[in-house]
């Protein structure tokens, strides 16, 4: 990976809907040099997606809270994990080294919804607790580091 994919890696993490012709331009390009690039770059598993940012509490998910799941010594982690996985609520998850295996962030749409959330994951085989922390606000989230 050269600087110009860097470049490109970083103009489109602004902005994903940047035409070819666009992100030449900004680059010294011509629009299918920088087609073939970007489709390299997504090959080689470098841009995994592009996806829409939409604000949460437009869909009715105003609640955001970050769950931290203690595996008992028994646990399965594979086991755990896919329990995890098949919670719509949890939007990220993460593998942690240290007294909790994992850190999610899940969204919901009320105190109630995100009770039996909390209920339903301490009941799932190989979690021996969790500890829950209620965002009251989102200052920022998902924020890039540049590829340059």
């Amino acid at each position: 990976m050269d600087a110009i994919d860097r470049q490109l890696i970083d103009l489109l993490r602004e902005n994903a809907r940047l035409s070819y012709a666009e992100l030449a331009r900004q680059v010294g390009l011509s629009a299918p040099a920088v087609h073939e690039r970007v489709g390299k770059l997504e090959s080689a598993g470098v841009i995994r997606g592009y996806r829409a940012e939409v604000e949460p509490e437009t869909l009715g998910l105003p609640l955001t809270a970050v769950i931290g799941i203690v595996q008992d010594s028994s646990g399965d982690t594979d086991a755990v994990l896919d329990a995890l996985r098949a919670r719509h609520e949890i939007e990220s998850c993460y593998f942690m080294a240290g007294e909790e295996s994992f850190l999610c962030k899940a969204r919901v749409k009320t105190i109630g919804d995100l009770e039996r959330l909390i209920v339903d994951l301490n009941r799932v085989k190989g979690v021996a607790r969790t500890r829950t922390t209620v965002a009251l606000s989102t200052k920022w989230e998902g924020r890039a580091q540049p590829a340059s």
